[in-house]
């Protein structure tokens, strides 16, 4: 190493900045995360850095900058954009001893500042000695996944209870103790967001004398792995699949996620979709919970989102029958990705102001349900699993009095390298579905103007191809 990694105390001293621009207020926002007194010096100061002295958050010092200024403080950054004033101001703070940087000249920076991941007060700093700036916010990102972003309270109470674990907890238990609270049940329940479950769990095992022996049960977290890109998954979502012991998954989740979660988490394909339910959900429902009952982190893991035509209502109520901790983590469902990717909004003022989603298709013993109902003008009805039922579709909205030229977007395999965007109408549906092979995993986005009122049906849409297309 050519630079020793170590955190700075700021409690009770001064940083100082040097400039009044741009670069001065990067470090500023940088610094306001600490408790430091923030001095900034500079004859004038741009909105920004006056409106952290207007609210108190900074002084302005606007004299001369002599030696004297640096005395003491914890550390200066020099930000002028003038060669010459970083280089003299450089050496005024080496003259009083403080560590300085000079922006953008590194053979003048005594410290760097590293990319930071922030969970006061747990903090991680990743640096690469100047070198490689961009790797460093790239290994950034792949740890801010890796961290809950409620991680910092944990630690903030485990703080606050450390005088209690001494007083009630052994010596020889406590190191048993912290491990249980930070990688044990209290972690997954205050992960989760069940704060006040974890403390209390951990202030009553403190008044027992130690961790539990046995930590009953597991865990349950359905999972959207949403439309079908890996960089579209929450950060949540990321975060659960690295700490899952065992992970369900069904036939649209990507290969591609998978590849987040932990190297040894064990992946159980149910093989489970449209008209083809290879594991019944009955039978699914049981193994998570049989899982869980083991004492395993159970991650579900469904294509788009899970309360959005998932069906993880059963899932949760297994869970919740049993007695077993369960959560559902959000995903990007298809008809938000599909709008994304055709570029256009899925609501639009003049246009559409209702945005419907529904599905043509249900559970094998019950009627098909009516995707349509809530259709008319100002409305976008995306519609899951219609391709096979495009026939009953056209005829309802034909009823309904959706005009025929009316805009329907197909999007097939939406954020996936297979993903196509096809424009069609409501009388040019089923050919154009026939066309282009597309599969039942597409959805469908209809819109209906404002101004196109109800017209009734007019034009005809191929009776060939509708009943073609009930067997593709």
């Amino acid at each position: 190493m050519k630079s020793f990694p170590m955190f700075i105390r700021t409690k009770g001293r001064r940083v100082i900045i040097a400039g009044g621009g741009e670069q001065a207020a990067q470090k500023a926002r940088l610094i306001l995360k600490t408790d430091a007194s923030i001095v900034l010096a500079a004859p004038v100061l741009d909105d920004e850095l006056a409106a952290l002295v207007t609210a108190g958050r900074a002084a302005h010092h606007d004299g001369p900058i002599e030696s004297v200024l640096f005395d003491g403080a914890a550390m200066a950054f020099v930000a002028t954009g003038c060669p010459g004033w970083d280089v003299s101001l450089h050496a005024l703070a080496q003259a009083a001893r403080c560590p300085v940087n000079v922006v953008d000249r590194p053979d003048l920076c005594d410290i760097t500042t590293p990319s930071i991941v922030d969970r006061d007060p747990v903090v991680v700093a990743i640096g690469t000695e100047g070198t490689a700036p961009v790797l460093g916010r790239a290994l950034k990102t792949r740890i801010e996944t890796m961290l809950s972003a409620n991680l910092g309270g944990l630690a903030a109470l485990a703080g606050r209870l450390r005088e209690n674990v001494t007083a009630g907890v052994p010596r020889a238990d406590r190191r048993s103790f912290w491990a249980w609270v930070f990688k044990g049940a209290p972690r997954d329940a205050w992960t989760r967001g069940a704060e006040r479950e974890a403390a209390q769990a951990i202030k009553a095992a403190i008044v027992s004398g130690g961790a539990p022996e046995i930590e009953i049960g597991g865990s349950i977290a359905l999972v959207g792995a949403g439309p079908g890109a890996r960089d579209l998954l929450t950060l949540r979502a990321v975060e659960r699949l690295q700490e899952a012991d065992v992970i369900f998954y069904d036939r649209l989740v990507d290969e591609d996620v998978l590849e987040l979660a932990r190297r040894d988490a064990e992946r159980v394909f149910v093989g489970k979709h449209v008209g083809a339910h290879a594991w019944p959900q009955e039978r699914i429902n049981a193994v998570i919970v049989a899982e869980a009952r083991k004492g395993r982190r159970v991650v579900r893991l469904k294509s788009g989102d899970p309360g959005i035509f998932g069906r993880a209502g059963e899932e949760v109520d297994a869970a919740r029958q049993a007695g077993i901790p369960v959560e559902i983590v959000p995903g990007v469902t298809a008809a938000s990705a599909a709008g994304a990717a055709l570029g256009h909004s899925l609501t639009e003022r003049g246009v559409s102001d209702t945005l419907v989603l529904t599905t043509a298709t249900g559970r094998a013993a019950d009627p098909l349900p009516d995707c349509t109902r809530f259709a008319g003008p100002g409305t976008t009805t995306a519609i899951y699993m219609g391709v096979r039922q495009a026939d009953r579709i056209c005829t309802a909205l034909r009823a309904r009095g959706l005009p025929e030229t009316s805009p329907v977007e197909v999007c097939v395999d939406v954020s996936k390298p297979s993903q196509r965007l096809l424009s069609t109408t409501l009388m040019g549906l089923a050919d154009r579905l026939l066309e282009d092979k597309v599969p039942g995993c597409a959805i469908l986005l209809i819109t209906w103007p404002m101004d196109a009122g109800i017209h009734g049906a007019y034009g005809v849409t191929s009776e060939a191809s509708l009943e073609r297309l009930k067997f593709a």
